[in-house]
């Protein structure tokens, strides 16, 4: 049997769990190649340790080319033009071919469609904005803090919740809590609506406990950077002095341009196999969309993607092998929840339960917060 070549595109949570998984499945004689523009993997929850200088870059960014000692090839490039139909992938002006394509490219970050945002604040979901976060907010010790969530959906649902507690407890280590207010405003009816009223209504509390003021249903349509100021789609305005924001999401360009996305924006697949409506290709984490019986989507978070990757790993495998079972991805999912004070609390359950998803909330304690730590460490040996 000639050697079979799976092409995985993007080197995040979703891509780095199945092109190792992959490795470790297939006989040598077949290829797993991933591509990635940076060529590195950013462990995306340390961005919120980051922003109050509890973590340095160096402590949760690895390089892919550390893959190849796994037998992974690595190849740092950008994806110009994907043709799913022919399983081909334009990378740099090259053409790669393949077999079996695995498309986990990721959300895209468009902080440019709100006029003024990107001159005003700081965007919390990068690793130059989360730094700029970190040196930023030791000036500041009086006024106004703000969250600011721009669009929905964005990834990592608890993030904004996590990052304004952190930085209220940030602002309390540094004695200057008194005189800074700490506000959330999001388009969202609540916290992370999708886990049902019990759990966005424990969210909540956990915020508004630490003094936050949250303001929902708040859409932004423009930011003032001199006068700093925020305008929103209800007529509402708000003051700030120093803005975190989370950007508005879109699916990669290449991804819209190769046809696979549906009318939600984002790549529709088989929610069990993630497989998309061309044979051969699959797509995971967050550039994919996937309805919910409840009528939201699965939120866009790094636990879905590495359970994405697993599944589609084993049946490319089991294809590939002509034997063993096919994986599947069955909607369970957990996070951990960061309050400040080395406390975390902690959220799983079933995302795809019918009628709702399933979801339980555990109280904050030191305990989920070691948790945490534990599970940074131990994604960072494992798959490298």
């Amino acid at each position: 049997m000639a050697g079979k070549t799976v092409l995985v595109l993007g080197g995040g949570v979703g891509g780095l769990v199945t092109a190792n998984e992959l490795r470790k499945r297939l006989d040598k004689e077949h290829q797993v190649v991933l591509v990635d523009k940076d060529g590195q993997h950013v462990f995306w929850p340390s961005l919120l340790w980051l922003q109050v200088d509890l973590r340095q870059p160096k402590d949760f960014v690895r390089d892919l080319a550390l893959l190849e000692k796994k037998g992974i090839q690595v190849v740092k490039g950008r994806v110009e033009a994907i043709d799913p139909a022919r399983k081909v992938v334009r990378v740099d002006g090259r053409d790669l071919g393949a077999d079996y394509l695995v498309v986990s490219l990721g959300a895209q970050l468009a902080p440019e469609q709100v006029p003024g945002l990107q001159e005003a604040g700081h965007n919390l979901y990068s690793l130059e904005g989360a730094a700029a976060i970190r040196d930023g907010r030791k000036s500041l010790a009086s006024g106004r803090l703000v969250v600011l969530v721009s669009r929905m959906p964005f990834k990592c649902p608890a993030a904004p919740y996590e990052a304004a507690m952190l930085l209220a407890h940030d602002l309390q280590k540094r004695k200057v809590r008194e005189q800074v207010e700490v506000a959330i405003y999001t388009p969202e009816p609540g916290p992370m609506p999708v886990t049902g009223p019990e759990v966005s209504a424990g969210v909540r509390r956990l915020i508004e406990e630490r003094d936050i003021a949250y303001h929902t249903q708040h859409q932004v349509t423009e930011v003032d950077p001199a006068a700093r100021r925020l305008r929103f789609a209800n007529g509402a305005e708000a003051q700030f002095d120093f803005l975190v924001y989370i950007p508005p999401h879109v699916a990669p360009a290449v991804v819209r341009e190769a046809g696979l996305v549906g009318e939600s924006g984002w790549v529709p697949v088989d929610r069990t196999t993630m497989e998309t409506r061309f044979p051969g290709v699959f797509a995971i984490g967050d550039v994919t969309g996937i309805p919910l019986p409840v009528g939201m989507p699965l939120p866009k978070a790094g636990v879905f993607a590495h359970r994405e990757g697993e599944a589609v790993a084993q049946t490319i495998a089991a294809q590939i092998a002509g034997k063993g079972e096919p994986g599947a991805f069955d909607g369970h999912g957990e996070c951990f929840i960061e309050v400040g004070g080395s406390k975390a609390g902690f959220g799983r359950g079933n995302f795809y339960a019918d009628p709702r998803p399933a979801i339980k909330l555990f109280n904050p304690g030191r305990h989920w917060h070691a948790g945490k730590i534990l599970f940074e460490k131990e994604w960072l040996w494992r798959w490298f």
